[in-house]
């Protein structure tokens, strides 16, 4: 039996990144109707992050996938800007993990919040479809 806490260390962080683009507003994205970086974006971003943050520590053939995540969003971000979602491993629990994750753009926040991703076997999840 695998056991992830020996494998997954609290504390384990990655930062992704993101310029905003129309793809990425409000408007394309469907979520609001004015041309600003999309919640879902935002989130999508921060996602990224807690995946990437645990990638490298998975045995062969494993991967995470989300399970949960809540977050504020605080402040817009308009065309242009740099985005940094940050997502650092807080518990680590059987197949469970679970990150704190925030959004700045420069020193401003844009939004915080907690992440739950679920480690599993790729090819046994796929073959469920």
């Amino acid at each position: 039996m695998i056991v992830y806490e020996d494998m997954i260390e609290i504390g384990l962080k990655y930062t992704s990144e993101l310029t905003v683009t129309e793809d990425v507003t409000a408007v394309n994205v469907g979520s609001g109707d004015m041309p600003v970086l999309a919640t879902p974006a935002m989130l999508a971003l921060m996602e990224n992050a807690a995946m990437l943050a645990v990638k490298e520590e998975l045995p062969e053939g494993s991967t995470t996938v989300g399970g949960h995540i809540e977050s504020s969003h605080l402040q817009p971000s308009k065309i242009g800007e740099r985005i940094l979602a940050t997502a650092e491993v807080t518990k680590v629990s059987g197949r469970k993990i679970e990150f704190n994750v925030s959004a700045f753009s420069g020193s401003t926040l844009l939004g915080e919040g907690t992440h739950l991703r679920f480690i599993v076997d790729r090819d046994k999840f796929l073959s469920k479809l």
